[in-house]
């Protein structure tokens, strides 16, 4: 009995010693241990040319131990709202610039018919 209060105690030492250990508790010379570098996403959307539907379909995000990096997404979601917001603005110039060739092409006071817009 004595003999296995004595391996008890000698295993919870053992393992309150290697517990600080890990934790930091034990400055010594190089202190505790250091953070570790999250993984990060390298952006795989292309940095010089817009982003594509086959872009998209190839975005894959590495897994965490509770699904995917939230920073990662955000940042792929952000540069995508960032590109589909530049590209709607983009058709809304294009669109106004078209109705303003229209207006000069065929003025409504000269009797001309606007050709219809086709699909």
């Amino acid at each position: 009995m004595v003999m296995f209060l004595f391996l008890v105690v000698a295993l919870a030492v053992v393992v309150a010693a290697v517990t600080l250990a890990v934790v930091g508790g034990g400055e010594g010379t190089t202190g505790p241990l250091p953070e570790a570098e999250p993984e990060r996403l390298e952006d795989p959307l292309p940095p010089d040319r817009p982003v594509g539907r086959a872009d998209v379909e190839s975005l894959r995000f590495p897994l965490a131990p509770r699904g995917y990096r939230m920073a990662d997404v955000d940042d792929a979601l952000g540069r995508l709202g960032a590109e589909l917001a530049e590209r709607d603005a983009r058709i809304n110039d294009l669109e106004s610039a078209l109705a303003g060739a229209r207006a000069a092409a065929y003025p409504r006071d000269a009797g001309h018919r606007e050709p219809e817009d086709r699909p």
